[in-house]
């Protein structure tokens, strides 16, 4: 099984930034990937960012500018940053760790429950 663990969402105003957190513990060593998502209320879920195990990033066109994605690989735990910057309005959201992992039977997916971020003056 696999853990994920989210951390580091809060308040923050316009124009400041923030760094969240997901480790991810457990049966990792089929990692593929982590990466976040978001859902504001009246929108579908949408990747944000990602990063494989290799640590090659993945970036949405609107956050490519002000976000940062990346990875730190322990043999039992797994840790995965986002890094965002320059925060606006519309960035605010549930954010959700998402791991995907190999297994013998196939890829398979673990989300987070989620960190809210929400920007406002």
């Amino acid at each position: 099984q696999v853990q994920l663990m989210e951390s580091g969402g809060g308040l923050v105003q316009p124009g400041e930034s923030i760094t969240l957190r997901c480790a991810a513990s457990g049966d990792i060593h089929g990692l593929r990937s982590l990466g976040w998502y978001r859902q504001a209320p009246t929108n579908q879920r949408e990747l944000v960012a990602s990063i494989d195990g290799e640590g090659i990033p993945n970036y949405a066109k609107s956050v490519e500018d002000r976000f940062v994605v990346s990875i730190s690989r322990e043999w039992q735990k797994s840790m995965v940053y986002l890094r965002m910057r320059d925060l606006k309005a519309e960035d605010t959201a549930t954010y959700y760790c998402r791991y995907v992992g190999l297994a013998t039977y196939g890829e398979f997916e673990v989300w987070g429950r989620g960190t809210q971020v929400t920007v406002s003056s």
